[in-house]
């Protein structure tokens, strides 16, 4: 990726800890809630939409996604690019759940000539990248990455890429998902995946699986010179990008976490430092017994110890699923302009028989920025990570 830079010059965000930037920073540095699901009570599609009509053919994860994608556009201006070489990669790890739910009701209470004709348009995972692309004239490549809770990191490199080779001058990049329905939440529950005491413990010995959220992550990147020629405020870099997968289970990371360390060594490479270089480490962390502590082996074995300062932002946030890779990366980027490391909420006990890692607890940590990991490790075995740099 070191043929042309990759600059971002925009972000935007829902999430359970707050909607937009600022209030998703400030949630960042609160205490959670309790509760084994964390939903977004308090936001409104219609600022997003010409009209109500508009807003009911949406699915909630389309709405995330144009909010976030709005917020992003914003901040950003619109790039200056050819509409052929401005592209749109927004992925989703289940998709439109809440449309699906709500539909399946809908025909076996009053028979199949009363589902909606916009059942497809609504359900289909790359509604989302089609809703921006169509809303603001991006005719590049518009895409949609389903790899779990990878998503949101895959699909940020995956963009960055087609800036870097060439392709593209401008991409709006991210992820969103809004599955907490009935059928979702009791899915994961009997699954075991959920906290049953309702509480998210990255890396903590009490960890018993996550908590459910929802939400969207959207960035703007541009190639570096078009963003500085035109007066950008540039928030970082994307220096970097991998994927791999783990080849070994449907759920349950590789022992030892050898796939996370195979994609971490990819990024660097791509990324074109060394683990020396990397000054502050976004884990994936979800709260899960398992994936923790592979994990955290993975970090110590690649990053020695005590190794870089890491954090997991889903102790306030939970898990996004298929939106979080792509939420904290913009979590990164509010880190390197607060030049504060968020502590990982929920964190009270190092576990013993886990691999020892700087984990940032009980209170922000200042730091000087630098170029940051971000680990995204979804089921399947998918492995995404992610090197992000501040701006000059």
């Amino acid at each position: 990726m070191k043929a042309r830079r990759v600059a971002v010059t925009g972000a935007g965000v829902v999430a359970s800890c707050g909607i937009g930037k600022d209030a998703f920073w400030h949630g960042l540095l609160r205490e959670p809630p309790e509760g084994s699901v964390l939903p977004i009570d308090d936001f409104d599609p219609a600022p997003y939409y010409a009209n109500p009509k508009e807003v009911r053919r949406a699915d909630r994860f389309q709405q995330f996604a144009e909010a976030a994608a709005h917020e992003a556009l914003e901040q950003s201006g619109r790039p200056i690019a050819d509409p052929l070489r401005t592209g749109v990669i927004i992925g989703t790890g289940i998709g439109g759940l809440i449309t699906i739910e709500d539909q399946s009701y809908v025909r076996r209470e009053k028979g199949p000539r009363r589902v909606s004709p916009f059942l497809i348009p609504m359900v289909m995972g790359n509604a989302p990248a089609a809703a921006v692309s169509m809303r603001y004239g991006f005719q590049g490549p518009c895409e949609t990455v389903t790899t779990a809770c990878a998503t949101g990191t895959h699909a940020i490199a995956n963009a960055a890429r087609l800036i870097s080779t060439g392709r593209c001058d401008a991409m709006i990049a991210g992820s969103t998902e809004a599955a907490m329905t009935e059928t979702g939440v009791a899915g994961f529950t009997n699954m075991t995946a959920l906290s049953s005491s309702g509480h998210s413990r990255p890396f903590d010995k009490r960890r018993d699986g996550f908590v459910m959220s929802e939400g969207a992550g959207v960035v703007v990147i541009e190639e570096w010179e078009q963003a500085l020629a035109r007066g950008a405020t540039i928030l970082g870099e994307v220096l970097g990008g991998a994927s791999t997968a783990d080849a070994h289970h449907i759920t349950a990371p590789a022992p030892g976490g050898v796939g996370a360390i195979a994609c971490m060594e990819l990024a660097l490479e791509e990324a074109g430092v060394g683990p020396s270089a990397i000054s502050h480490i976004n884990a994936h962390g979800t709260s899960t017994p398992l994936n923790d502590a592979a994990e955290a082996d993975a970090i110590g074995k690649l990053f020695g110890t005590p190794g870089p300062p890491v954090t997991s932002i889903k102790g306030v946030t939970g898990h996004g699923l298929g939106a979080a890779g792509s939420i904290e990366a913009v979590s990164v980027l509010l880190t390197m302009q607060h030049r504060l490391i968020p502590p990982t909420m929920g964190h009270g006990d190092r576990d013993p028989e886990m691999a020892e890692i700087n984990l940032v607890t009980g209170k922000p940590r200042e730091w000087q920025p630098g170029p940051t990991l971000s680990n995204s490790f979804g089921f399947g075995g998918h492995n995404g990570c992610l090197v992000l740099a501040p701006p000059p």
